[in-house]
């Protein structure tokens, strides 16, 4: 049979059919392959990891078909237990396809320590604003006869003096004594009354 006959007969159309056929019952099934691979058009509830330790987390996401993925772990919160998740992304409640990785932010173990600067006669302002640059907290000021008004005579931690270069934890309450300006007017006070009890003295 010639080529051209072959083209025309009713053989070649049935296997023409016939492939035409099986590719489009092979595409069909790579499709439905893929999408269920790939999880099409399913997406995951991504669960709140806050205050979980991340081996809990891990067991957790892996139930749903996610990672978990540790970026750092952040300055002490104490709102947070030590070593659990602060932070996560995505946030809670966003939706995500199967084997999305959540990144988390771990809490630090606890407060870390800062060396203490040299505060002494240091105006308040200057000093409240290093300490809280620090991250520790301004406590209780005190005032004190002295010649200089608002000036940093003393620091303390729980009643404990402090000097400069001593350790101490992170978010602990600084207190300060001050001078309060006034010892120049009670020395100047002193003087005018001896001046006046010796002028009183000699006119007797």
């Amino acid at each position: 049979m010639s080529l051209g006959k072959f083209l025309t007969s009713l053989t070649f159309f049935k296997q023409l059919f016939l492939a035409i056929v099986i590719t489009v019952v092979f595409l069909f099934a790579l499709i439905k392959f893929l999408d269920f691979r790939t999880n099409h058009g399913e997406e995951i509830n991504v669960p709140d990891l806050s205050k979980m330790k991340l081996e809990v987390a891990e067991e957790k996401l892996d139930e749903d078909g996610l990672e978990v993925f540790l970026l750092d772990t952040v300055d002490f919160r104490p709102e947070f237990p030590p070593y659990t998740i602060v932070e996560q992304d995505p946030k809670p409640n966003s939706k995500v396809k199967d084997g999305r990785k959540i990144y988390v932010k771990l809490n630090a173990g606890g407060f870390s320590t800062v060396t203490m600067p040299d505060l002494i006669n240091k105006t308040f302002r200057q000093a409240a604003s290093t300490i809280r640059a620090l991250g520790l907290v301004e406590g209780k000021s005190k005032y004190v006869p002295n010649i200089a008004k608002d000036v940093v005579l003393e620091i303390s931690q729980n009643g404990k003096k402090l000097k400069a270069g001593d350790k101490i934890l992170k978010n602990s309450t600084i207190d300060f004594v001050l001078g309060d300006g006034k010892e120049l007017f009670k020395e100047e006070e002193t003087d005018s009354l001896t001046q006046q009890l010796i002028d009183t003295t000699a006119t007797n």
